[in-house]
């Protein structure tokens, strides 16, 4: 019994249980620095003239820092499985490029830092995944564009957006409205040349707006900036008190900005661009009762305008103020006019009726309004009886007329000599006589419009054709090369009646802006689907028809070969004596062996008193081997 306890003692001890060890961590990237003896990991490579992110990267790093370096695009796979990655600088590299869905593994990142690099454009994929988002810095790129979507995964959480020196001439506002939990936002140092009223109204958490350096010529107020504060409150702002920078702008000091003259300032550099009178005065120097705005008053209208029915008409109306006023249209039935496929309202007061209808007569009243007020004019427009139709072709039941070169063609040849007859003449735009748009050749599914020579209006670049037909109000849009005078559409459906318009797209020389100018309208109909006439049923009967003409054509032929054999036989029995005193009557042989025969002398001008016929006989025998070519 007392060697059992020996022998317990001999075995050896089995190893107790250890705690699992910890993955290998991934090699440190060349020229970087890891800090991997504690969490978090941080992988640290500043400087190191790396060219792209490297591909060893440890993907359980917490922070990544990748600032000063070349990197030229961020790929997909680039940060993949990097769930835990908190921090990320790509700061200061040639990055042109952003992979969509490039941090849709980053769903832990809280700062992400891409500013002073190459970006143009931000898409709504390339942010996707960063919902957890609170500093966003775009800063010193060349953003010149900003998806509607790109913020919205981080748009809850996002605190800090900077979006200074970039190339905005626009900005998704509605997206911006959206982050309800921002506190800085900078716009500065941009191209932004309008705000919408009411953009920042839902920003309640916004302490910082930065606007400075832009092209702003008024701010619009919105309820955000009732925490501004004012010139009767103590000097010294709360400390949730908005801070509000617009410096830089050329600020035009009208009644509009009397609201942000009443702000408490200190120090900023604010001054007037404009009017002329305050032109170069700080801002906050000038007195609220200059401040002042001035009424619409209208300069120039249309005189009372007639047109037929069917033809483009336009009413202008001119108007000035401060602000600039804006004009708008009402039609004689007290419907305020806007854009839509019969008529176009321009910001500069032009209102372009492309087709007239009789019901479009009356008084249109033109209302030019600013801040200070309105003014109205009224513009007298009379829609008179449309012009005679144009003639077309088309094929009908009607006997030919004498003299009709088409009086002989079968209707299919007819209707190719018409085809290419359009061809042709779409070929040779010349210009038409008419002054307006002339549709012409409009079959059952093509039409070929002409219009007149527009040469007087300086740099054309293209004439546009837009139409719809009866049945819809959806306009199609042709484009034409300027050197153009016609084009034939074959996209159109049988049976239906169109309105077409053609407008010349010019450089306007005073604005530099493109602009349209109408040529002409016009309404035509095509023919309904080709069919035999007389025929309802047509696609039924036609092999039917064709059979029987040409049975009537075959019979015809032969009937015609046997009157000719008759007739030789009769003046072939007859004596030669007899022949001469024969009634006038004219044979005709086919020559078929080659011969030409006695040669006839041209007939001498005949008297003025009764005409002799001269009966002339040719010997046509049967074919035979007697009777082969002897010469020319």
């Amino acid at each position: 019994m007392a060697v059992l306890p020996l022998l317990l003692c001999l075995l050896p001890l089995a190893p107790a249980s250890s705690p699992p060890q910890p993955a290998t961590p991934s090699p440190c990237p060349r020229r970087c620095r890891c800090q991997t003896q504690s969490l978090p990991l941080s992988v640290l490579c500043p400087g190191a003239g790396l060219l792209f992110v490297p591909p060893s990267l440890d993907r359980r790093a917490a922070e990544l820092r990748l600032a000063d370096n070349f990197i030229a695009a961020v790929r997909r796979r680039d940060l993949a499985n990097m769930t835990g990655l908190l921090h990320l600088s790509l700061s200061r590299n040639t990055i042109r490029h952003v992979a969509a869905g490039a941090f849709a593994d980053l769903r832990a990142l809280r700062a992400l830092h891409l500013d002073g690099n190459r970006l143009t454009s931000l898409g709504e994929g390339q942010l996707r995944g960063l919902v957890n988002l609170r500093h966003l810095i775009l800063s010193n790129n060349q953003l010149a564009a900003l998806a509607a979507g790109a913020l919205d995964d981080c748009a809850e959480t996002l605190e800090d957006l900077d979006l200074s020196y970039n190339n905005l001439e626009q900005l998704p506002w509605e997206a911006l409205g959206r982050l309800g939990n921002v506190n800085t936002l900078g716009l500065d140092h941009n191209l932004l040349a309008s705000v919408p009223a009411g953009a920042f109204s839902r920003l309640h958490k916004l302490a910082r707006l930065d606007m400075t350096s832009n092209r702003l010529t008024t701010i619009p107020p919105d309820p955000l900036f009732s925490r501004l504060p004012l010139l009767a409150r103590p000097r010294g702002s709360p400390a949730s008190a908005l801070v509000l920078a617009f410096g830089g702008n050329p600020l035009h000091c009208n009644c509009e900005l009397v609201w942000l003259r009443r702000l408490a300032r200190e120090d900023d550099l604010e001054a007037c661009a404009s009017p002329p009178a305050l032109g170069g005065r700080y801002f906050w120097a000038v007195g609220e009762e200059e401040f002042v705005c001035e009424p619409p008053v209208v300069t120039h209208r249309s005189p009372p305008l007639a047109v037929p029915a069917g033809r483009p008409a336009a009413l202008r109306c001119r108007a000035v103020g401060d602000p600039e006023p804006r004009v708008r249209w009402v039609s004689p039935q007290g419907r305020l006019l806007g854009n839509s496929s019969r008529a176009r309202a321009f910001p500069n007061g032009t209102l372009e009726l492309l087709v007239t209808e009789p019901g479009d007569g009356g008084v249109f009243t033109c209302i030019a309004a600013n801040a200070a007020g309105e003014a109205t004019a009224a513009v007298e427009l009379t829609v008179g009886p449309p012009p005679p139709p144009q003639l077309a072709n088309s094929t009908s039941c009607d006997p030919p007329r004498d003299g009709d070169p088409d009086a002989l063609t079968p209707p299919s040849a007819a209707s190719a000599s018409a085809s290419a007859s359009a061809s042709a003449k779409a070929a040779d735009p010349g210009p038409p006589t008419d002054r307006g748009v002339q549709v012409t050749e409009h079959g059952a599914t093509a039409a070929l419009v002409q219009w007149p020579d527009q040469r007087p209006i300086p740099g054309i670049r293209m004439y546009q054709i837009q139409y719809n037909s009866s049945a819809d109000d959806i306009l199609v849009y042709r484009m034409i090369p300027a050197d153009s005078r016609s084009f034939l559409l074959t996209d159109l459906v049988s049976g239906r009646t169109y309105d077409l318009c053609v407008l010349a797209v010019y450089e306007d020389s005073a604005t530099g802006l493109t602009a349209t100018r109408p040529v002409g309208c016009a309404r035509f109909s095509t023919e309904p689907a080709l069919r035999p006439c007389g025929a309802p049923h047509a696609p039924f009967l036609g092999g039917t028809m064709i059979i029987a003409l040409g049975g009537v054509i075959v019979a015809s032929v032969l009937v015609f070969i046997f009157v000719l054999l008759m007739r030789y036989k009769v003046h072939g029995s007859q004596p030669p004596g007899k022949a001469k005193a024969a009634a006038p009557v004219s044979s005709v042989c086919s020559q078929t062996n080659g011969a030409l025969g006695p040669t006839l002398a041209p007939p001498a001008p005949e008297p003025a008193g009764p005409r002799a016929h001269t009966v002339v006989q040719l010997d046509c025998e049967p074919w035979g081997p007697s009777h082969e070519p002897t010469g020319p």
